[in-house]
């Protein structure tokens, strides 16, 4: 009974050890995220209940494995292979959970990283309880020595057991850096997060900034509401009449207009505004359907209108010149068939007026934000769009027939006609669908920080592992073990890189950035692998691998299209070169006998 007490109660320590730990480390990323902090309230008691099925299985094995053949040392490395066979069981659950709290993790991904947690709280359990481990199975172990009344046979000395033992320490050693590969990609997770809520502020200070000056602006028209009557027989043999509209379109039009940039600055920010002056041309040829009679329209109430996406970007007041006569435009439409709003005024048309040529003019000066897109509401129109702005996105449903970018700045040109519009000159009511048909060109401030960090950060892995590896390589040559904490902390340093290069490149451009944040991270890792190893060779190896690494992820960041195929191939030729350099290592510590 006594032994099944201590069985249980070593058992016990460990599941309690390794409960503590995790829930420690839940609890700070509870308090480091987003997640409500009553949460840090229930995980101390939810990871023992979670743990329970791991504590049975320990106290049966316990004694199984004590029993076993094989030194101490054997035995406390069977006892952390059958715990992390525990943890892949529960990392494979836990796995799955973890993409639906954190966005933008894999299953796969999710599975790794729980089971690499669970099993660095076991290692961390096991480390606690080294000296109870030690005694617990010095205590249990197999007799070296058999005596009987004839005979004493004794074990013969393995001359392989330091062989065994080195081998087995070593193997120990590389799951336990692999185990440490997979823990440092969670301080990976947070920088991600970082990057992700940088960048939302700075959308944020963009639409703010956006929303005081003017928003992005859609200009459509000049185009002619005109309402009419329409006549109809009800089921009791009554007429009926009710009010219906068209709209009428212009024959030609042509749109010449010059954007010019703007910039305001916010805190660390930079917001890209813009001034729009566009001149508008063109003719009216108004002609009515067969089914409406010029009687029925009420030209008195005709409206000529324009649409703008945002009145705060008016900055002075708006004329048109219609059939040789100025108007004042003022906010309000009389329809919403075509935008949602803009500026109107009521025109002199008359049925005199059907079928003649109604030339008009306009000008507009407008403020805006991000983006300035047109609808071309003409039977035949011509934009032409020039700026000084260098970087320039043109999109929409069109793209420019014409168009010249270059570092003073850009010129582009759209062409329309009857033939690849899907609208006629004159729109019925719900007959229009306004989104088929914009485009115009984004006035963005390249912001790419963002998007070249967070896909730096995806290549963390990579960084991590093969740093990890050449430490465990260097460190099996020359006979000089690195600490586990030592590892950490040199992770560490690779981790702190991504929110050095995060935030230099808030403040400067993004290349130079990334190579001062690689140039410092390089030096701390090569200086402190020389102070471990006391040898400069193997600071300037250190240094000559992860410069190349951060150049080769450098060269693919700024890959597009070939990415994939040059990350590909320089993955294949990194494993070579390691497969190569560990070619004469022995893993075992054996050496062969020579026969005289």
């Amino acid at each position: 009974m006594s032994k099944l007490l201590r069985d249980i109660g070593l058992a016990l320590r460990l599941w309690l050890l390794t409960s503590l730990v995790l829930s420690i480390g839940i609890i700070v990323f509870i308090l480091a995220g987003n997640a409500p902090a009553l949460l840090a309230i229930i995980v101390v008691p939810g990871c023992m209940i979670a743990a329970i099925p791991a504590l049975l299985l320990l106290v049966v094995s316990m004694r199984l494995i004590a029993w076993s053949g094989g030194g101490v040392q054997s035995r406390i490395h069977k006892l952390i292979f059958l715990c992390a066979g525990i943890c892949l069981v529960y990392g494979c659950f836990a796995g799955l959970v973890l993409p639906n709290l954190v966005p933008g993790i894999s299953p796969a991904y999710g599975i790794l990283i729980c089971a690499a947690v669970l099993f660095a709280c076991v290692i961390a359990a096991i480390a606690l309880s080294f000296r109870q481990l030690n005694n617990y199975f010095s205590e249990h172990g197999e007799p070296t020595t058999h005596i009987n009344s004839n005979t004493t046979y004794m074990e013969t000395t393995n001359t392989d057991a330091p062989v065994n033992e080195r081998s087995n320490k070593v193997l120990i050693k590389g799951i336990i850096t692999g185990v440490l590969i997979m823990v440092m990609l969670i301080p990976t997770l947070f920088v991600n997060n970082l990057v992700k809520e940088r960048e939302q502020r700075q959308k944020e200070i963009v639409q703010e900034v956006s929303s005081k000056w003017a928003g992005a602006q859609r200009v459509s028209g000049p185009y002619l509401y005109v309402p009419y009557a329409e006549h109809t027989v009800g089921s009791d043999g009554k007429l009926r009449t009710s009010t219906r509209q068209i709209v009428l379109l212009p024959e030609n039009l042509s749109v010449n207009g010059r954007i010019i940039p703007e910039e305001a600055h916010r805190s660390i920010y930079h917001v890209l505004l813009y001034r729009a002056n566009l001149q508008a041309t063109g003719s009216f040829n108004i002609t009515l359907p067969g089914d409406i009679l010029p009687e029925n329209v009420d030209f008195s109430k005709a409206r000529i209108c324009v649409g703008l996406s945002d009145y705060k970007g008016i900055e002075e007041k708006l004329t048109i010149v219609f059939n040789n006569t100025k108007y004042n435009l003022a906010a309000g439409l009389p329809t919403t068939e075509i935008d949602a709003a803009g500026v109107s005024a009521p025109v002199a048309l008359t049925a005199a007026d059907l079928g003649k040529p109604l030339a008009f003019n306009a000008a507009l000066n407008l403020r805006g934000s991000s983006q300035l897109r047109f609808l071309p509401l003409s039977a035949n129109s011509q934009y032409h769009i020039n700026s000084l702005w260098p970087d320039p996105s043109f999109d929409g449903n069109s793209l420019p027939a014409h168009r010249s970018v270059n570092d003073s700045g850009f010129t582009a040109r759209w062409n329309f006609n009857e033939a690849n519009l899907p609208f006629g000159t004159v729109i019925r009511e719900g007959g229009f669908k306004s989104d088929v048909s914009s485009f115009g060109v984004n006035m963005l401030q390249p912001a790419d920080q963002y998007a070249k960090t967070l896909r730096s950060v995806k290549y963390a892995i990579l960084f991590i592992g093969l740093t990890f590896a050449l430490f465990f390589i260097v460190e099996l040559m020359q006979q000089r073990p690195v600490h586990p904490v030592q590892y950490v902390l040199v992770g560490l340093a690779l981790v702190i890189f991504y929110t050095l290069l995060l935030s230099i490149s808030e403040f400067i451009a993004f290349d130079l950035a990334y190579a001062i944040a690689a140039t410092a991270t390089v030096l701390l890792i090569a200086l402190y692998a020389k102070g471990h190893f006391q040898r400069w060779g193997v600071a300037a190896l250190f240094a000559g691998v992860l410069g190349g690494l951060y150049g080769f992820i450098f060269i693919l960041i700024r890959l597009e299209d070939t990415a994939l195929l040059v990350g590909s191939i320089g993955l294949f030729l990194v494993l070579a070169l390691v497969m190569y350099a560990s070619r004469k290592i022995n893993w075992y510590g054996y050496h062969p006998k020579t026969t005289a």
